[in-house]
């Protein structure tokens, strides 16, 4: 008996290994080609503008700051102070002149209201929760969160008058 269940076990092995020759070849190859259903799915067309150059002057944003006047003109005082707060809070993130980690503020005043530029610098975590401009500028510049610099209200105008000579 033991006899029959082991040809038995020998001609299972036998039956499941045959008929099957693996090719081998020389060195490797890779096969590059993709569908066209699985191109067109993932890499749909879209002409809309990147976050960064969108202009959304009517978004107040999401915060404490609902409504901020601004005075035709530009406090020197203040853009020293907020250049100063700039330089040492921001540029690990933002260049002036270019993109960087996160968006230049050159020129974000054309861009984006000054209630939403306060709201963004006082608490930029509810901002990327609530609002979809900074959700979206978070997609563009791949998850780079802004820091919370717990920057006070008066720094924050103060950084926001610099960001007025940036123009």
């Amino acid at each position: 008996m033991n006899f029959a269940i082991l040809c038995f076990l020998i001609s299972l092995f036998l039956v499941s290994c045959g008929g099957k020759q693996e090719k081998k070849s020389d060195g490797f190859s890779v096969d590059r080609t993709k569908s066209t259903e699985q191109t067109e799915a993932t890499t749909p067309e879209t002409n809309e503008v990147p976050a960064s150059e969108r202009i959304t002057l009517d978004n107040k944003g999401v915060g404490q700051i609902k409504n901020l006047p601004l005075d035709p003109e530009i406090n020197m005082e203040m853009v020293e102070a907020g250049g100063a707060l700039f330089k040492t809070n921001c540029t690990a993130c933002h260049k002036i002149d270019k993109r960087f980690i996160g968006p230049s503020p050159t020129g974000i005043l054309k861009r984006r209201s000054p209630e939403w530029i306060m709201n963004m610098i006082l608490d930029p975590q509810l901002m990327v929760e609530q609002d979809r401009c900074a959700k979206d500028l978070l997609v563009e510049f791949n998850g780079a969160a802004m820091a919370n610099q717990n920057i006070t209200v008066e720094e924050a105008r103060s950084i926001l008058e610099y960001f007025r000579t940036l123009e």
